[in-house]
């Protein structure tokens, strides 16, 4: 089967959402210190249910911090990341359900070299089962986990050691890892970083489709434009921490990009130097 087809099985049909429901996350205010460094200044958006937005900026800008942020990896020094419905991150009750039901990829795949590619897509599941277990993984997970890699077309190498593949079989694999958790919110920090061009089209065709059927939404840190142009629905632009463009990927024309990536960002209309 097709990673196209497996991704298609994410979800079952839901009806459509009602305005409530409309909204995955919202993020408002948004500002993270490192040291006294404000890596993050003020950041303010939300993300519609189904749709896919690319960040995009140049290196050191809080891409990364950003996503840490969305999953609770880091804590905000004020503003508010909450999700409809259910609450905010600094409550957590709601942050352990936030983790329940969304997925991160890694740009360095965050996977562990010694274990097999099987057992690195189990870790996706394991807040499935008592951490301190000493039982085996069950059928069904494991059942699972070989239904994930086969459809990234890696089940052959299901019981090779993760520190023998290559740099694109490793990212396979951490998406394969993410995908089995059958998410509701996606975050990928240069989610295709190591796979070659093609396999990289494939992704993201694959991920637009899933997205379109089943409602998953999708924040991806790219740093490949043209991908993040023919991919998502919204670019939101970071300069020195602030958001300076946040609209339709198709409005993010020559003028936004270069003041995106020469560190420009826009005020009252005008463009000014952070």
């Amino acid at each position: 089967m097709s990673m196209m087809g497996w991704m298609e099985r994410l979800s079952a049909p839901t009806p459509a959402p009602t305005p409530r429901e409309s909204l995955a996350l919202t993020v408002d205010g948004l500002t993270v210190f490192r040291g006294e460094r404000k890596v993050l200044d003020g950041v303010g958006f939300s993300l519609a249910s189904g749709s896919i937005t690319a960040v995009v900026g140049r290196s050191g800008v809080g891409k990364t911090t950003l996503v840490h942020c969305l999953n609770g990896l880091i804590p905000l020094h004020s503003g508010m990341v909450a999700v409809p419905g259910l609450g905010s991150l600094d409550d957590p009750q709601v942050l352990r359900r936030h983790r329940q039901t969304s997925a991160t990829v890694y740009q360095d795949h965050a996977l562990i070299g010694r274990l097999t590619a099987l057992d690195n897509v189990l870790l996706g599941l394991a807040d499935q089962r008592h951490p301190l277990s000493p039982l085996p993984w069950s059928a069904e997970h494991c059942r699972q986990a070989a239904q994930a890699l086969d459809d990234v077309g890696l089940l052959y190498r299901a019981q090779a050691r993760v520190r023998d593949l290559s740099g694109g079989e490793r990212q396979r694999i951490g998406l394969a890892r993410a995908l089995v958790r059958k998410p509701h919110l996606l975050l990928g920090d240069e989610p295709f970083a190591s796979a070659d061009p093609a396999l990289v089209r494939r992704f993201g065709d694959d991920l637009r489709r899933a997205v379109d059927r089943t409602g998953l939404t999708v924040l991806l840190v790219l740093h490949q434009l043209d991908l993040a142009l023919r991919l998502a629905d919204r670019v939101i632009g970071l300069v020195d921490g602030r958001v300076a463009f946040d609209g339709p990927s198709e409005s993010f024309g020559v003028s936004a990009q270069s003041q995106v990536f020469q560190g420009l960002y826009s005020v009252g209309g005008g463009v000014h130097l952070p």
